[in-house]
């Protein structure tokens, strides 16, 4: 399955939906292709490009960087913000295949198959409230990453000062207790009584 195709209908028409990207003769089949568009289809950019960052194929790559040029041409030329852009459509049609030849037993042939395919990718803006679903879903992301680490940096300024104090306050009780000590136990040596001062005599 290929998804809904847009350049069949809207920008035959001359109605243009949204902003498109495409490599043409990519040296992979489509059928590979279409795997990995199948994970994006209808994701927002920043969540398709974080899926294709972590997938383990080499469509993955490709396809990020197509979908990183359909977000430049829709920043570009169409001035649109790239935090609302979501991936409307994407799909890969089959290109031409160079036919190769692999010998055989007793002098016969094989022929190998070396497939291409166009991959497109349009982006365009996410309506009001679906937006608001998308930002709201990033700043959860956002919290949730920096309360798993332990805050951000003023939470953690705020927890190197704190320690400090605690350790300020530990060393003055310290000294405090020392000198107490020390002047409880210098006392009864600096001390002369008239006993001591006869028996001296």
């Amino acid at each position: 399955m290929t998804g809904p195709k847009l350049n069949e209908r809207d920008f035959v028409r001359g109605e243009r939906t949204g902003t498109r990207a495409s490599v043409r003769g990519s040296r992979m089949s489509a059928s590979k292709a279409r795997v990995v568009l199948d994970l994006i289809r209808g994701l927002d950019v920043v969540s398709a490009d974080q899926v294709l960052q972590f997938t383990e194929r080499e469509a993955a790559r490709v396809v990020r960087k197509v979908l990183a040029s359909a977000v430049a041409n829709a920043i570009n030329n169409d001035n649109l913000d790239a935090e609302s852009l979501f991936v409307r459509a994407c799909y890969a049609d089959e290109g031409p295949t160079m036919r190769r030849f692999s010998p055989r037993a007793k002098g016969r042939a094989t022929r190998i198959n070396k497939r291409t395919c166009h991959i497109t990718i349009v982006v365009d803006t996410l309506d009001d409230d679906a937006l608001k679903i998308v930002q709201a879903r990033r700043d959860r992301a956002i919290a949730g990453r920096r309360a798993a680490r332990g805050g951000g940096v003023a939470d953690r300024r705020a927890r190197v000062a704190k320690s400090r104090e605690a350790r300020t306050e530990s060393a003055e009780a310290t000294e405090s207790t020392t000198v107490e000590s020390g002047e409880a136990t210098a006392a009864p040596e600096t001390t002369n009584t008239p006993d001591s001062a006869e028996e001296n005599s």
